[in-house]
């Protein structure tokens, strides 16, 4: 069966699927797969779609999509898994917008129900020029490998949250934008969450000369069975451009399903993090994300930003009472960039070789 693609959605990427596709009605049930649904409904919230160049554009009833199947664990959005058994006809459910398919086995109530996803078949690669056997589509092609390993490394500022929609992209992007503007070299990445460009675009167009994530090492979803190896695989790939910092966000929570704590207890990961900054919604996430750290992880934070930091009354409790420093990223962001210049590269300002911008401090 021959399909012309409406919408081709971001999290198909890697497959590089054509607007004009061969479908198969033989579909393998498993995360990753490429499928072709109809849209059937319309919504008026959470009703667009991400495409492979990060715009946003919106669905429509009858809307021929090329989506990909896979799960989602969101407190603010739909929780949703990849059903035993896919085969046309079935209705399943759009469950980001990134075009992630699943079964939604809970949504969220300012959200209402997600939308319903008619699936057509499997869409086919013909990896091979000339030949006429098709092979499904799958976002592990051409897929960053996984590591066991983490390589030498630049310096890592990590960026987690006490939950979703806690500031941690904003205050990426600003350190992205201080240190490009003081001339270091920095890559980024996002390391946890479920299949979505728009973060890493944004870590580009603020300064980083490459970004990377899950998605690009072909998982849609990830969880604390493969968070470990993704990162390390990712970090390795970036380290090869030879940045002078990674600027890396955790998506999610540090308490979510996406894996986020797996990373922080890895002795390789944990070592590389030159500074940790974390985004607090309120002051009792703020609390209990420093407990956390210090209990699981035998450190704390360098700065706490997000909405918890929103005015004074905030900051004076986080540095009052926790005893770490307090940084809005939207009031003062020129003092969050100084601030995590320094922490990255204090030893070489007090007396180590300095560490000089297009240089590489910790590689080999």
């Amino acid at each position: 069966m021959k399909v012309f693609f409406d919408k081709i959605a971001s999290a198909t990427r890697n497959a590089r699927v054509q607007r004009e596709s061969i479908l198969t009605r033989e579909i393998l049930a498993e995360e990753g797969r490429v499928l072709a649904v109809r849209v059937r409904g319309s919504k008026a919230v959470y009703n667009t779609v991400e495409d492979v160049h990060g715009r946003m554009i919106p669905l429509n009833d009858g809307d021929l999509v090329a989506g990909v199947l896979g799960g989602r664990r969101a407190l603010r959005g739909y929780a949703g898994v990849v059903p035993e058994r896919v085969q046309p006809g079935d209705l399943l459910d759009i469950l980001n917008l990134g075009g992630v398919i699943g079964r939604c086995t809970s949504a969220n109530i300012e959200l209402g129900p997600p939308l319903k996803a008619e699936v057509l078949g499997a869409v086919l690669n013909f990896p091979v020029l000339g030949e006429r056997t098709g092979v499904p589509a799958t976002i592990k092609q051409g897929a960053v490998p996984w590591a066991e390993r983490l390589a030498p490394s630049a310096p890592i500022v990590y960026v987690a949250g006490t939950c979703m929609n806690s500031g941690k992209t904003f205050a990426c992007g600003e350190i992205i934008r201080h240190l490009t503007r003081r001339g270091f070299r920095v890559c980024g990445a996002k390391l946890t969450g479920v299949s979505l460009l728009r973060d890493t675009l944004s870590m580009c167009d603020l300064g980083a000369v490459r970004s990377l994530f899950f998605n690009d090492a072909g998982v849609v979803s990830t969880t604390d069975a493969v968070s470990v190896p993704v990162a390390k695989g990712l970090l390795n790939a970036l380290n090869a451009d030879e940045p002078d910092v990674l600027v890396v966000e955790l998506g999610d929570g540090i308490l979510g399903d996406y894996g986020v704590q797996a990373i922080l207890a890895d002795a390789e990961l944990l070592a590389a993090g030159t500074a940790h900054v974390l985004c607090a919604n309120d002051p009792v996430g703020a609390w209990g994300a420093v407990e956390l750290y210090r209990g699981k992880y035998g450190r704390l934070p360098d700065v706490i930003a997000g909405p918890a930091t929103d005015n004074a009354v905030g900051r004076d409790y986080i540095e009052g009472s926790l005893g770490v420093r307090a940084i809005n990223a939207r009031i003062d962001h020129a003092l969050l960039g100084e601030t995590l210049e320094k922490i990255v590269f204090a030893p070489a300002a007090e007396g180590a070789p300095a560490a000089l911008p297009g240089a590489f401090p910790g590689g080999a």
